[in-house]
């Protein structure tokens, strides 16, 4: 039987509409028409501008037939035309994809086939990898040429330009509302190391929600200069695009990150957030002395992407820059979960604060719950700080699904939960510490070792720039530790002393056997390509 509640109390216009970050751009627009929005170089443009051109942007894909359900692919850089598609291209209904910039033309012509693009932008520097990509493609699609007059180089590939996509909006567009807020508004790959990237599929309510988490979790004040030092193609840049618009704040827009120009915007702009993969934080903190003593004012940074050591966090914080470290995956909308800070840990020395920080912490405002499980039986794991368990995750920011794949959705979610692959530890806090992704965890001699914790001892060694570690096959071990390691300039190491360094600074049979010198390789949001390691450890 009903309850008296449920009587004649339907919902209606009045009391329900689909959440979406959308409508926060048309309120900070006519909240604060005259505030800057958006900073590039020589441009400079308010919120009503900025709202004017996303309508203009929805209005012209419309012109162009492209409506509900349409995808609508972007590969440019950080610049204002990649802030607009966040808004412009649900606006019309369609569906926006973010392209990683540093993908080969056959990876973009796959994605672009299987998330079936109706159109696709492209920025001048990418134009020649993109017009291949369409070629071997072989699909009808509008491609649209953003013309950037501070970048030297590129060439028109398109049917059209940006501008021109822009002035064919009809004089009385009205953009689209989602019918229903668990409507896909964006659609992200994974990185597709090891096959074909999958396409996690985002909604409207899940990027409503962690839009707003972003401002309550990290305690944004209103009006916020951010930086976009973070790729907006990576998982739509953690959803600070919406963020941003919601909060009112600056959008300091940056096409490569380079530890000169970084610095010079901080302090030009008076940056307050950026956010960025921890190699990001390690280029800055090892920056040059004069461009970063010069920073005067309050300074926050996110970062995510791969556990930060310690001693990054540590020498970033020396800056005057206030770390904070959050933890997820393409799957969940970027960050998921943060290391928040606690009152106990006033007053704490710099190393074992930045100890504290290094870990993943707990579930953010938009995700329901968390926890660490034997990934069998979904048991939770003791909160004793050594249990090793997978982590689960469930709430409004994980995803709908992949993309035409029901198999890979199937296994990610079970028993309502969202399955990470990434093994965790959760401390007596509740505060959980990632370990190692599941394939990552080096099995020697029976004995589970984290590549992390080698990690974080060799990113302790003054002369370390950079390092990480993967498994290399033993006869007598079965695995064990092989370390890649960056020296700073000008300066000169051993393997033994390399390996004699983790000896003395953890358990022995955790250090690595082999120590290799070289620059490890990136994919473009900063993390270190482990499958490219595995593979020349495995080769001698």
């Amino acid at each position: 039987m009903a309850g008296i509640y449920e009587f004649g109390l339907d919902r209606c216009a009045a009391n329900f509409e689909p959440l979406t970050p959308l409508t926060a751009l048309r309120k900070t627009a006519a909240v604060y028409p005259d505030r800057l929005a958006v900073v590039y170089h020589a441009v400079r443009r308010t919120w009503a501008e900025t709202y004017a051109r996303c309508f203009a942007l929805a209005g012209g894909l419309a012109a162009q037939g492209i409506g509900r359900g349409d995808t609508v692919a972007v590969v440019a850089a950080n610049i204002p035309e990649m802030f607009e598609a966040h808004f412009g291209v649900p606006m019309c209904g369609a569906v926006l994809n973010t392209i990683n910039t540093r993908l080969d033309a056959e990876t973009v012509a796959f994605i672009l086939n299987h998330g079936e693009a109706k159109a696709v932008l492209v920025d001048p520097e990418f134009a020649d990898m993109v017009d291949r990509a369409v070629k071997i493609a072989g699909r009808d699609m509008l491609v649209v040429d953003i013309l950037d007059p501070s970048f030297d180089g590129g060439r028109r590939v398109g049917r059209m330009s940006y501008d021109d996509l822009l002035a064919s909006a009809a004089p009385d567009y009205r953009w689209v509302m989602p019918d229903d807020e668990w409507d896909a508004i964006s659609l992200n790959y994974t990185s597709g190391t090891t096959g074909n990237p999958k396409g996690v599929v985002y909604h409207h309510r899940g990027a409503h929600l962690n839009a707003l988490s972003n401002i309550t979790t990290w305690e944004m004040p209103r009006h916020p200069v951010y930086l976009w030092t973070l790729p907006m193609f990576h998982c739509n840049g953690w959803c600070f695009p919406w963020t941003i618009a919601a909060h009112a704040g600056v959008n300091v827009c940056l096409r490569a990150v380079r530890e000169e120009p970084v610095f010079n915007l901080i302090f030009k702009e008076k940056v307050t957030h950026f956010c960025g993969a921890p190699v990001v934080m390690n280029l800055l903190a090892n920056a040059s002395d004069h461009l970063k003593t010069r920073i005067d004012h309050k300074l926050r940074a996110m970062t995510a992407g791969a556990a930060p050591p310690a001693s990054v966090i540590a020498a970033v914080e020396s800056m005057g820059i206030e770390i904070t470290h959050v933890y997820g995956l393409t799957e969940t909308y970027g960050p998921s979960v943060i290391c928040m800070p606690q009152a106990a840990w006033a007053g704490l020395a710099p190393d074992a604060l930045a100890r504290l920080k290094a870990r993943q912490g707990v579930a953010n405002a938009a995700l329901d719950d968390l926890m660490v499980a034997d990934p069998e039986t979904l048991e939770p794991v003791p909160e004793d700080g050594a249990t090793l368990g997978e982590v689960f995750m469930r709430g409004n920011c994980v995803m709908k699904g992949y993309l035409k794949n029901p198999s890979a959705t199937e296994k990610a979610f079970r028993g309502g939960w969202f399955a990470s692959g990434d093994l965790a530890v959760k401390h007596p806090d509740g505060y959980l510490e990632i370990k190692d992704r599941s394939k990552d965890i080096i099995i020697s001699g029976g004995e589970n070792i984290s590549s992390i914790e080698i990690e974080d001892v060799l990113y302790r060694h003054p002369d370390i720039l950079e390092a990480a570690v993967v498994a290399r096959p033993d006869d007598r071990w079965g695995e064990t530790p092989c370390a890649f390691v960056t020296l700073k300039p000008h300066r000169h190491l051993t393997e033994d002393q390399v390996i004699a360094f983790c000896r003395d600074n953890m358990a022995h049979f955790k250090a690595p056997r082999h120590v290799v010198f070289c620059a490890l390789p990136k994919t473009s949001t900063g993390k270190v390509q482990k499958f490219e390691l595995r593979a020349r450890a495995q080769a001698f």
